[in-house]
């Protein structure tokens, strides 16, 4: 498809990542290592970004050569790197929310070493 986007395939970048990506995390935020699952999720989500880009290149890729075969010049619309950038950004807004549910879960961490009294 050279005109339009692959919304099956961005709605599967919405959805994918993240719980995989805190499913990851979650093994290492429980051994005590908030910096290694917030990294561990971050190389998940952006692993996924990047292969999502990769699909959509060689898709395009496809698309331009079927049109140079048939002796037709066409352009992707969105361009390409509109498309990437798509696809970067998902990656982006989800390391943010991982990020942001690190820092819900090293707070519970750290209280749980205080008695009750003392937490706020």
């Amino acid at each position: 498809m050279v005109d339009g986007l692959s919304w099956p395939w961005i709605a599967l970048m919405c959805t994918a990542p993240l719980p995989l990506a805190a499913a990851v995390a979650i093994l290492l935020w429980r051994r005590n290592e908030p910096i290694l699952g917030n990294l561990a999720g971050t190389v998940v989500i952006f692993g996924s970004a990047l292969g999502f880009i990769l699909r959509e290149s060689v898709v395009l890729d496809r698309l331009t050569q079927q049109c140079i075969d048939a002796g037709v010049t066409c352009w992707p619309e969105p361009s390409a790197f509109s498309r990437y950038a798509i696809y970067a950004a998902i990656g982006l807004l989800e390391v943010i929310a991982l990020f942001l549910v690190s820092l819900k879960v090293e707070r519970r961490m750290r209280q749980r070493h205080y008695a009750p009294e003392w937490q706020r």
